[in-house]
């Protein structure tokens, strides 16, 4: 397992995180939730792109 992919994620809540304080803290909390459903997204966009890496290198080493 790649130890980037942690960061990137990590990275991302945290970028999140900040932002969704913010936004709350300025009584925008509609915007707030846009962007958590995004980092969300983004988060799940990553690891679905790493579930296919991995099971193309599954088809490669069994050979389906």
């Amino acid at each position: 397992m790649d130890i980037d992919l942690i960061f990137k994620i990590a990275a991302v809540g945290v970028i999140v995180a900040v932002i969704n304080i913010l936004l709350s803290k300025s009584g925008r909390d509609e915007q707030a939730l846009m962007v958590t459903i995004a980092g969300l997204v983004i988060v799940l966009i990553v690891v679905v792109q790493e579930i296919g890496a991995l099971m193309d290198a599954l088809r490669a080493v069994f050979g389906f």
